[in-house]
């Protein structure tokens, strides 16, 4: 059996997007040797900031290095802003003596990377996202090892992996515990939707579902909606299945036992759980961007496994034309969850893993 690295720096923040994996990989480096070194590089105004420390690692900061995509200020300021956070992840990189760097994309990650390649120190890539971002597509061309969530995502030599992803997500049964997760929000039996626009919450499906929500009770189908944080709501009307409002959720792998149904961004983080766990959903991608999260959606749905829904088409008549009907038919539910689950993956974490010990091992 091949050695497991004796210290890795793992170099992503920003977003959730790209410190969920980051901490799901950390956990399992960790469970595989307990005396491994794992350490985290982010920026002091990232979520990681927060996450990373928590959730018991260490972090070392570098400083945040915008990368503007048309002419301004910060264009100017980039080589002399690049040059800090690459000498700060340099100094990150002597300090652990790391014998890897993992790379999540995003502003932490391309400084990471010129200062492994500067120190000959291997580099592993993760892209969550079908469509790479700029950090990922420089660190591919210099890397050990190149991982990707979705297949076909145009990144050279990617091994997919899948999205690593938390431990209380990869274990659920959602069948049960479902009987524990309905009793922790409040809901009764019988058709469930859950409504998520992630943390920072998404206007569309709140608006949409708020306008409905008379509707859906009469018709026996119960909500589970998750709004964002300073966004929760009192629903109108309700007299009939319950309809539960909450501003976050911390236990989103109970949120996910409690649904039969899942209306939702695409962020690929999302798509990943929802398919891993094996649920049905309503896929709305954000309608600005690059288009990734269409394309995130897109194995899940030719699967049949979920439907995709443009933004502008969720609407209140929407709600209760589309989504009712399909919430209360239980037969195309467990066909669509059976697909689902055909696509997700559970072992994103090992696959990962995997590739970061061959890095280590190919160094040494």
């Amino acid at each position: 059996m091949t050695a497991g690295p004796r210290s890795v720096l793992l170099a992503g923040g920003g977003t959730a997007g790209h410190v969920s994996p980051l901490l799901a990989l950390a956990d399992c480096l960790r469970r595989r040797d307990p005396d491994v070194g794992v350490t985290a590089l982010g920026t002091a105004a990232g979520l990681e900031s927060r996450l990373v420390p928590e959730r018991g690692y260490p972090l070392l900061e570098v400083p945040k290095v915008p990368f503007p995509r048309r002419p301004s200020g910060d264009l100017l300021r980039l080589p002399a802003n690049l040059r800090r956070a690459v000498l700060a992840a340099g100094e990150a990189l002597d300090h652990t003596a790391a014998d890897v760097v993992v790379g999540f994309g995003g502003y932490v990650a391309a400084p990471a990377y010129l200062a492994a390649r500067r120190r000959g120190t291997p580099v592993v890539v993760h892209e969550q996202n079908a469509r790479p971002g700029l950090a990922n597509r420089l660190g591919a061309r210099i890397a050990a090892e190149v991982a990707v969530t979705f297949p076909g995502t145009p990144l050279p030599d990617a091994v997919v992996t899948g999205m690593p992803l938390r431990r209380e997500i990869t274990t659920l049964d959602r069948r049960s515990t479902r009987a524990e997760a309905r009793d922790r929000f409040g809901l009764s039996d019988g058709p469930t939707v859950l409504v998520t626009g992630g943390s920072l919450g998404a206007q569309r499906l709140n608006g949409a579902f708020a306008d409905a929500a008379g509707q859906l009770s009469m018709a026996g189908v119960q909500v589970l909606h998750l709004t964002g944080a300073g966004k929760d709501f009192v629903p109108d009307a309700v007299e009939g299945a319950r309809y539960v409002v909450l501003p976050y959720c911390d236990r989103m792998d109970l949120a996910y036992a409690a649904a039969d149904i899942v209306v939702a961004r695409a962020g690929a983080n999302t798509v990943c759980e929802i398919t891993a766990v094996g649920l049905p959903a309503v896929y709305v991608p954000l309608p600005i961007g690059n288009g990734e999260q269409r394309l995130n959606a897109r194995a899940v749905v030719s699967a049949g496994g979920g439907l995709l829904v443009d933004d502008a088409e969720v609407t209140p008549e929407w709600v209760t034309r589309v989504l009712q009907p399909l919430a209360l038919d239980a037969a195309r539910l467990r066909t669509m969850a059976t697909a689902a689950a055909a696509v997700g993956t559970r072992d994103g974490d090992e696959l990962l893993a995997d590739l970061v010990v061959a890095a280590a091992a190919g160094r040494r």
